[in-house]
């Protein structure tokens, strides 16, 4: 079972209004996590039980830190919160959970990486630790992040929803315009746009792993409060469903029902 830790802050910075990096010293989550896995964040509000689930943008085992890219979602959320903590604060976070994705399995080919707003950031370790070709088509509403950070590791593609940078719709519409190619997808965004990318992995016949985001509670798959539907029986609850911080949250686009 895994124990929530102290960890301290070592740095914060505002990347647009409402997108933070926050990057943490935790030896023991950095050793053993790996990319598309995430971490639960508790309040200093003891009122405020349940940790906000967030996911890995960064991985140095060599300097014992993560970094987290997350959005303020407002008040009471707990995020807002976050956002205020300084260097040297003590944080209780608990990790890393979940099911990271398949690197082993795309060792070698090109991947494809997907991501959609805030789905973005736990895209930016895979690229880094992926041996092999890349390409990271990289969606946004309007104004950018972190996508220079994807440069040294992956050909970057960008659409925006109003068309001020890059191509103009979303990243189904731009893999589609411009006939992307790949071997293998990994995505992570909203449910609509994982909903369309597995649709259209489906037509290409390209194998394909998608990253759901979904609120939780326990984070460890004891309370069944963040379930998917699924194509197949899950053999802990007996029925179509599964724990997406159990079992996923990465799951590939055949095994669930969006």
């Amino acid at each position: 079972m895994k124990k929530k830790e102290q960890c301290e802050v070592l740095r914060q910075e505002e990347l647009l209004p409402g997108i933070m990096s926050l990057t943490i010293r935790s030896g023991s989550i950095a050793d053993n996590a790996r990319p598309g896995q995430f971490i639960l964040v508790y309040s200093k509000d003891h009122a405020k039980l349940l940790g906000r689930p967030i996911s890995l943008c960064g991985i140095d085992p060599e300097a014992g830190t993560v970094r987290l890219v997350y959005r303020v979602t407002g008040a009471g959320t707990g995020t807002e919160e976050f956002s205020a903590w300084k260097p040297g604060d003590q944080v209780l976070v608990l990790g890393p959970l979940g099911n990271g994705f398949p690197l082993e399995e795309a060792s070698g080919r090109h991947l494809l990486l997907v991501g959609g707003g805030i789905g973005i950031p736990p895209l930016l370790e895979t690229a880094r630790q992926h041996v092999g070709p890349c390409t990271a088509v990289l969606g946004y509403r309007d104004s950018l992040f972190l996508q220079e950070e994807f440069d040294p590791y992956a050909s970057v593609l960008v659409s925006t929803e109003d068309g001020s940078e890059g191509f103009h719709g979303n990243t189904v519409e731009l893999l589609r315009a411009m006939d992307i190619q790949a071997d293998i997808v990994f995505a992570c965004g909203p449910i609509p746009m994982l909903k369309a990318l597995s649709a259209w992995a489906q037509e290409k016949q390209i194998p394909c792993w998608l990253s759901l985001e979904e609120r939780m509670a326990c984070g460890i798959g004891a309370c069944l409060g963040c379930v998917c539907r699924t194509k197949e029986t899950d053999s802990h609850s007996h029925v179509k469903n599964a724990r997406i911080c159990k079992d996923g949250p990465v799951f590939r686009s055949t095994e669930v029902e969006l």
